[in-house]
């Protein structure tokens, strides 16, 4: 039996200012919802993870920034896990509660495309888990050489052609993850 958890990573009000506008963010919110209020209905856990800047100056814990975005329908038995660098494995919580719970399958969403999302994707792919990354379920914003969606596309791109280890890469619609959880 496959053990699955949502990671729903750095939606952050933080994140998401007027400074720093991402694609699709209404749209984004409103699957990864979907997505875990499906998940709940299944007993599979939901997975916050937000960026603690502790020390730093930004998004430190407790701020406003670092506060997870209104729109995110949160409930009391999701768990919150901290974050210290782009890869969410990296000193955190993650891969005990993982364990605990027997995880190997993991459906990734989030913000921000190429830096956290692409960062933990890369990682938990060496660490042999099955993944599926929500092709309209991530979302960043405009680069200085390419547009919010031209990084979305391409790392979707990416993520399909990754070569795996032990366990498989997949890059789906929310819509098709939903009709197959």
């Amino acid at each position: 039996m496959k053990n699955k958890a949502l990671l729903i990573i750095d939606m952050q009000k933080g994140s998401f200012t007027p400074k720093t506008p991402r694609f699709d963010t209404t749209g984004v919110i409103n699957r990864i919802n979907t997505l875990a209020k499906l998940f709940r209905k299944h007993n599979y856990p939901v997975i916050y993870i937000q960026h603690d800047g502790t020390g730093s100056g930004e998004f430190e814990k407790g701020s406003i920034e670092w506060q997870n975005l209104d729109e995110l329908s949160i409930k009391p038995n999701d768990i919150f896990i901290d974050k210290y660098a782009n890869d969410v494995f990296y000193k955190s919580k993650l891969q005990s509660r993982l364990s605990e719970f027997n995880i190997n399958e993991l459906i990734i969403t989030g913000c921000a495309t190429d830096f956290c999302v692409e960062s933990t994707i890369q990682s938990a792919l060496t660490k042999d888990y099955n993944i599926t990354v929500a092709e309209n379920g991530h979302t960043t914003g405009d680069r200085p050489n390419l547009k919010a969606q031209e990084v979305i596309n391409h790392y979707n791109w990416v993520w399909q052609n990754m070569i795996p280890t032990q366990g498989k890469i997949e890059v789906k619609k929310t819509e098709h993850i939903t009709q197959n959880l």
